[in-house]
């Protein structure tokens, strides 16, 4: 194990953060959040596995210091898209089953060996490829098998999985565990749910020994009948809420500040940002913030003169954000701040409980997950609760 570790450590060699004082903006992730995140739909679960899907550095988070902060709180199953985040999440669990999103190809196969990984086996050549590879070298290490029950992505077909049955009744079969994916779990009274959940039911049937898994973050919402015996939530565990339309029932992991460059003063009829885009219908403050696109704040986030955009806290006080967002630059209108609260140099708050993942997402158009995903790429990242 101490060679699989320094060999880890020499793929995914360590990045220096930046220092605070050297970046314009500040991600926090609370890993205590996201430890109380897991454990409250595990317990919800009850008798089900809560596991916990890190791909995507643990959705843009650190995926090693998350891990660990998983294991210790007694996560036993990872799933991850690739051998090189396999190889980080066994540097930080040791005993737990991990398993590789991404499939099989030859080219990894000594990989999964050396780590003691699990494929996820989404096509009937994989797990051709798989059988053959594991033949020739006597590895008994089991593999997943995803059945594609209604999403249209990856997974064999519901027929080659009645046809593969009988596999599942022989000594050594390799199947450590039957899986497939909700395409409409965020949307629970959404027909394919129903239709997804009885061909699952209907499919484990013929493999009765073989543990079954289906729900994500929003499947572990609906009805105990989904739940089988393994849950793979993600986006839940950072903050997303997992029943949009209700209040979040997962508790807030991120915030994200900016530090504020200057504060000016734009004339009634005077445009800001890139475009002109958005006109001062009043005479406006305007503090400009050291975030931008490039930090995860989508573009499309913007405020203009047709719709609104985005928000920051400024001095405890919620403000918009006006004109284009660029790369490292987004302007906030502060004027019904209070005279003399705000400074250079004093932090905006663009992401936090107050203003969520969600709400964020929601201004520029799309999901907390492709917002969690773009955050840390080059802000001081600071762990708390670990």
């Amino acid at each position: 194990m101490e060679a699989v570790l320094a060999r880890a450590k020499r793929l995914s060699p360590a990045i220096p953060a930046p220092t605070a004082p050297e970046t314009g903006g500040t991600l926090t992730v609370d890993l205590a959040a996201i430890e109380a995140n897991w454990r409250a739909l595990a317990h919800r679960l009850l008798t089900v596995e809560c596991a916990a899907v890190v791909k995507a550095n643990a959705y843009g988070l650190g995926l090693s210091q998350i891990t660990k902060t998983l294991a210790q709180a007694g996560c036993k199953t990872f799933f991850v898209a690739d051998l090189v985040e396999a190889r980080t999440v066994r540097s930080r669990a040791n005993d737990a089953t991990i398993y590789v999103l991404d499939g099989f190809t030859p080219d990894w196969g000594d990989g999964f060996i050396e780590i003691n990984a699990r494929p996820v086996i989404n096509s009937t050549t994989e797990l051709a490829e798989w059988d053959a590879f594991v033949g020739a070298h006597g590895w008994q290490g089991g593999a997943a098998l995803q059945v594609d029950t209604g999403m249209h992505r990856l997974g064999i077909t519901p027929d080659e999985a009645a046809a593969l049955a009988p596999r599942a009744q022989t000594e050594n079969h390799g199947i450590a565990l039957l899986l497939s994916h909700l395409a409409c779990a965020e949307i629970p009274d959404h027909p394919l749910n129903a239709r997804q959940i009885q061909l699952f039911r209907e499919l484990h049937r013929l493999y009765p020994s073989v543990p079954a898994s289906l729900v994500n973050s929003s499947g572990i919402f609906l009805a105990d009948s989904a739940h089988f015996d393994l849950a793979r939530p993600g986006a839940a565990l950072y903050g997303v809420n997992p029943t949009p339309g209700r209040p979040n029932p997962m508790q807030s992991v991120v915030e994200l500040t900016g530090r504020i460059l200057q504060l000016r003063s734009v004339a009634r009829d005077e445009t800001v940002g890139y475009d002109a885009t958005w006109t001062a219908k009043r005479p406006t403050r305007i503090a400009i913030v050291a975030l931008g696109y490039a930090d995860g704040l989508l573009r499309a986030g913007s405020g203009t003169d047709d719709r609104p955009g985005g928000a920051a806290i400024v001095a405890g006080k919620r403000c918009p954000i006006v004109g284009r967002i660029s790369m490292d630059l987004i302007c906030i209108d502060v004027t019904d701040v209070s005279d003399g609260a705000v400074h250079r140099g004093d932090r905006a708050t663009l992401i936090s409980a107050d203003i969520t993942v969600d709400d964020v997402a929601a201004a520029a158009g799309t999901i907390g997950y492709e917002i969690l995903t773009r955050l840390g790429s080059r802000s001081h990242l600071v762990y708390r609760g670990a």
